[in-house]
């Protein structure tokens, strides 16, 4: 039994469309004390569901699946992602997206146990050193031409991936930070969503929807600026804005 000191049992979720593949894991993981709830799913729509209702620590995530992949599932899930993301999966093609989307490691199928249990380790440890850290200054620290400038969350409009970095746009001012637009989604997800593969934007610069004849919408901030809201993550947008069916029905 846990102390009263101990951190709490580690809530997994394993995605994969191989009932083999999902079973495997779950035996891995139900194997470590440390591991409390395992559920499993077989699709990436149904892991979307279960992250955003369960909350799990740790996600072990195949890539290929129909419909919607291991990439889609990040990208769909913005600031929901969980703590702690492992991919799995038979293709080794994969692997430099999966870190650049904040994947902390690749297991390539197959894998040994003892592969898998430096896996896990690895993930335990970095949910204990987020345990253990204090809450995060709400400013992000920019680097540019031999200057270190801190930009506060609050004043930031919206933010774009630029290759392996950020753009963040605050007024008529904007700054580069060596940053992945998932990393920083997850960072700022109190008060930021996604609105397009390569766009998130601060809520409270929100002044509405616009839509347009083509049927698609246009996100107008404060300052005069309309970005495009990607039909995939309109309905999160609706909802992370109180707002139901802006079209009226349309």
């Amino acid at each position: 039994m846990p102390s009263e000191h101990s951190p709490p049992p580690i809530r997994v979720l394993v995605v994969d469309d191989e009932p083999l593949a999902r079973r495997n894991l779950m035996v891995l993981l139900r194997r470590d004390p440390d591991v409390g709830r395992v559920d499993e799913c077989g699709s990436g729509a149904a892991a979307i569901a279960a992250i955003r209702t369960a909350r799990p620590d740790l996600l072990f995530l195949d890539v290929q699946m129909p419909e919607c992949d291991g990439f889609d599932v990040i990208e769909m899930l913005g600031g929901d992602v969980p703590r702690v993301v492992v991919f799995v999966t038979a293709h080794d093609e994969y692997a430099l997206r999966a870190f650049d989307v904040g994947a902390l490691d690749y297991l390539l199928k197959p894998f040994d146990d003892g592969r898998f249990q430096r896996a896990l380790l690895r993930a335990k440890e970095k949910l204990a050193q987020r345990e253990r850290r204090p809450p995060s200054a709400r400013r992000l620290v920019v680097k540019s031409a031999g200057e270190v400038s801190f930009v506060g969350v609050a004043e930031i409009d919206w933010v774009e991936a630029a290759d392996y970095y950020a753009c963040l746009h605050v007024g008529n001012r904007t700054h580069l930070v060596r940053r992945t637009l998932s990393e920083l989604e997850r960072d700022l997800a109190d008060n930021f969503c996604r609105i397009h593969r390569s766009v998130i934007v601060n809520l409270e610069r929100v002044r509405g929807l616009e839509l347009k004849d083509n049927g698609e919408y246009d996100v107008m901030l404060k300052s005069g600026i309309r970005l495009r809201l990607s039909r995939r993550f309109r309905k999160h947008l609706e909802d992370r804005l109180g707002v139901r069916d802006p079209s009226g029905g349309r």
